[in-house]
């Protein structure tokens, strides 16, 4: 198998026991690095082969469920869907009727020990499990990230993090291990809340860019070398840079899905109801990306928003 992580240098640190729940795009690879920094981890993921192959790959161990994994770990690390997939996988299996099975994570979590959640989730569920984890002595962190399957490949995420400040401390320097910066931006669900910001601006940035790019391509000039000459001025962003010469070639097989970034617009614009904020355009673009899921293009990147200007 392949590296699935880029090479960079690690700070070192005292080897942890920790867990991974959910191998996914982002998850395998953050956990990789956490295993190359010297830790000591466990995964669980729902899909057992792809935790087989992770610890074959890194080295670590696999276990059936996120309570054997999360057992004796000082840090359970989480990145899954949703909402509904995190409290799953924390909480135990929703069988109906309000009866959980015994096997998340939280069971297997011995006192002391902290929950880091990655998952782009909604504050509410960060603050519900917060309050729960510490009604049994635990500590929960949401921790969000940004930067994409590259980051995450690269060991170059950003993580915005709400909870508190001493567990916090404590599980910073591992999540050194797949991230450039770790920041806690203030009580639980300020990063589910930091990472909504995030999105109205990419979003943003990305509708803005697309019709830039429609709107010279009709006009007949040469688009690369425009996007040369003000990638160096006011209008250079990590959109144009990464995403505009991909954008004119028509390529959308990279990179964050449509698919993730409704969900995470729908948190947005649920929040927005809630706390008051006018947020039009916003709104705009997610039916923009209503629009492309509705053509088949759920699973291209945001960056398709360009293919409605053709």
């Amino acid at each position: 198998m392949a590296a699935s992580i880029g090479q960079r240098d690690y700070v070192t640190v005292v080897s942890r026991r920790l867990a991974f729940i959910g191998l996914g795009t982002m998850g395998y690879p953050m956990a990789g690095h956490l295993a190359r920094a010297g830790h000591r981890v466990t995964v669980y993921n729902r899909t057992s082969a792809k935790a087989e192959a992770w610890a074959r790959e890194f080295g670590g161990k696999a276990a059936p469920t996120p309570r054997e994994a999360a057992a004796g770990a000082d840090v359970v690390f989480c990145c899954v869907g949703n909402d509904d997939d995190l409290r799953s996988v924390v909480l135990g299996t929703d069988l109906g009727n309000g009866v959980r099975t015994d096997d998340g994570a939280l069971a297997g979590m011995g006192e002391g020990a902290i929950l880091v959640d990655h998952t782009t989730a909604s504050a509410a569920v960060a603050r519900e499990l917060h309050a729960l984890a510490r009604r049994h002595a635990l500590h929960f962190i949401d921790a969000p990230v940004s930067g994409g399957q590259a980051g995450a490949v690269n060991g170059a995420l950003t993580v915005m993090c709400g909870g508190d400040a001493d567990p916090f401390e404590a599980m910073r320097p591992m999540a050194m291990s797949f991230s450039r910066a770790v920041t806690r931006i203030g009580a639980s669900g300020a990063g589910q809340l930091a990472k909504m910001v995030n999105q109205v601006a990419v979003a943003g940035v990305v509708q803005g860019l697309a019709e830039a790019l429609a709107f010279g391509r009709r006009a007949g000039i040469d688009m690369p070398l425009v996007l040369d000459v003000i990638g160096k001025g006011a209008a250079q962003s990590w959109q144009m840079d990464n995403r505009g010469r991909t954008m004119l070639e028509g390529r959308f097989d990279f990179g964050f899905a449509v698919d993730w970034m409704r969900k995470d617009l729908g948190l947005v614009l649920d929040e927005a109801r809630r706390n008051g904020a006018q947020l039009p355009v916003t709104a705009l673009i997610d039916q923009f990306y209503a629009e492309l899921q509705q053509t088949g293009g759920g699973r291209h990147d945001t960056s398709s928003l360009i293919r409605r200007l053709k």
